[in-house]
């Protein structure tokens, strides 16, 4: 390996003072750009390996690749160059550590920190989808940590636009194997779900410490990502949510159709996770301020003002708290005893397990079936989450008291970004039903015989309250399958669906 000694003036301006990280292609140095009077960061190709048109071109094209993109979460490519048969590239310096670092000084790092930096390192995957340009080597060495906390990528030395046909021979595994994708493993096409699958891996290494693959070399890794199931982050970190144990898995599933198919889609649900843990941790770490404050307005509106402003919130909680004296003071003495209203009940407690908050429109009817139409009264969804027991979602009705040739029809809830299902509780003005409950991680397959739907319970006969225990693992979607008819009835009818979780 030839590589440019300490001291080393490049194009007469950059001045080499101390290297800083090496790899097989290139080294890269803390340097000084004399003509600016300021600090950059040089990576100098390895002087032996200069000659090989194929590495001179992959250097090459790190520079390009990286001066299209302008991102506050990419590190900038300022210059580039040759001297004397010397192949450099200037980038912007860094002061900091990388993520690789942080983890191995820190081990597991705060979830909510954990989430910040795996939606920072999205957008910059993000900016470079957008161009075509796929990185092909997201790990946390490839990932520095400025002054301030914020992520910044680097390390584009293997990428590739999509449209460019590759160096490397047929199979060829190009980046580490620790976190490489299946596809890219076995040696297929690489695009940008291969990065987000990469990005799961990081994720899983901030919230667990460690990789979730080990093995003798690198193939045997590799071949672990091709075929072995990711540890269950939940076990290796309990404290994890089933929200994020659900993007983690999304992330890293081995089938493309499962796998999160863009960049936005893994960042919407990565920022619905960080408002959820930050509601739930109660404060802000410095490292997760900044990315909560780019949140759009709706997700930071799920964070307790408690959280954002402790201090005012104290001044809340004082007033209220007078306000209360006042009002004791005012009634004492009143003969009128205040009655609870009989259409608000108290809440029933249910040990360890907590209700979850669904949107009004996450209540969808499933008819995959049905022709024409395949529709089951969607405009009725909604009244099952209404709280109001006198409205109610139909199906259609079929005539003999059967559904015909229809193996079933229901209606699912989406509990975006997912819950872990632990109880299902179904209201229904039509006892005596039969049917079973399936759960989705992922998606809403066309197909009831689609694998992606689990069978998770089984209603034997439906009562006019029935109670259904889940198994706690995390799904996204939760569908109640209707496949037999009340006795002399032509349709089933549910008022109120409920779904808990958890603690």
């Amino acid at each position: 390996m030839v590589t440019a000694p300490v001291g080393t003036l490049l194009s007469g301006r950059y001045r080499l003072d101390a290297k800083i990280g090496a790899g097989g292609m290139s080294t890269v140095y803390r340097a000084f750009d004399t003509t600016l009077e300021r600090q950059v960061a040089i990576k100098v190709m390895h002087g032996d390996i200069a000659s090989d048109a194929d590495q001179l071109e992959r250097f090459r094209r790190e520079a390009r690749a990286v001066a299209q993109l302008n991102h506050p979460h990419v590190v900038g490519v300022i210059d580039a160059g040759e001297d004397d048969n010397t192949q450099y590239i200037v980038f912007e310096h860094i002061q900091g550590e990388t993520l690789k670092d942080r983890i191995r000084r820190l081990g597991k790092l705060p979830i909510s920190e954990a989430v910040a930096y795996a939606i920072e390192i999205a957008r910059a995957l993000g900016a470079a989808h957008e161009r075509g340009i796929v990185h092909r080597d997201v790990k946390p060495q490839n990932v520095l940590l400025d002054e301030e906390g914020s992520a910044k990528v680097t390390d584009f030395g293997i990428a590739r636009t999509l449209d460019q046909a590759g160096l490397t021979q047929d199979g060829r595994v190009l980046g580490t194997t620790d976190y490489v994708s299946p596809e890219q493993a076995l040696g297929h096409a690489v695009t940008g779900q291969s990065d987000l699958y990469s990005l799961g891996i990081v994720l899983f290494e901030m919230l667990t410490g460690d990789v979730p693959f080990k093995g003798e070399g690198q193939v045997a890794v590799a071949m672990k990502h091709v075929r072995e199931d990711l540890p269950d982050v939940q076990i290796r970190r309990p404290e994890v949510s089933s929200a994020l144990a659900a993007v983690v898995d999304r992330a890293t599933a081995k089938d493309l159709d499962e796998r999160y198919p863009d960049d936005a889609t893994f960042i919407g649900d990565l920022e619905d996770v960080l408002s959820i843990e930050l509601a739930r941790s109660g404060h802000l770490t410095s490292e997760a301020t900044a990315v909560f404050k780019s949140l759009p307005p709706q997700k930071r509106r799920r964070v307790p003002a408690g959280v954002l402003h402790p201090a005012r919130i104290f001044v809340f909680v004082a007033l209220i708290a007078a306000i209360a004296v006042a009002l004791a003071f005012a009634l004492k003495g009143s003969t009128t005893r205040g009655t609870r209203n009989a259409a608000d009940p108290p809440r029933r407690a249910l040990p360890g397990i907590t209700g979850v908050s669904l949107a009004q429109d996450a209540a969808h009817d499933y008819d995959p079936n049905g022709t024409p139409s395949q529709e089951e009264h969607p405009e009725l969804a909604k009244n099952v989450l209404d709280d109001n027991p006198n409205t109610s979602w139909k199906t259609e009705n079929y005539t003999g008291g059967t559904l015909g040739s229809k193996p079933g029809v229901g209606l699912y809830l989406d509990a975006k970004p997912s819950a872990n299902g632990a109880r299902l509780e179904i209201d229904s003005p039509t006892p005596g039903w039969r049917g079973t409950i399936y759960a989705s991680k992922s998606a809403v397959p066309k197909t009831i015989t689609d694998p992606r739907w689990v069978a998770v319970a089984d209603i034997g006969q439906a009562t006019r309250k029935t109670t259904v225990p889940l198994s706690g693992k995390p799904y996204r979607y939760y569908l109640i399958w209707i496949q037999a008819l009340p006795p002399g009835k032509d349709s089933v009818e549910l008022s109120e669906v409920r779904l808990y979780q958890r603690k």
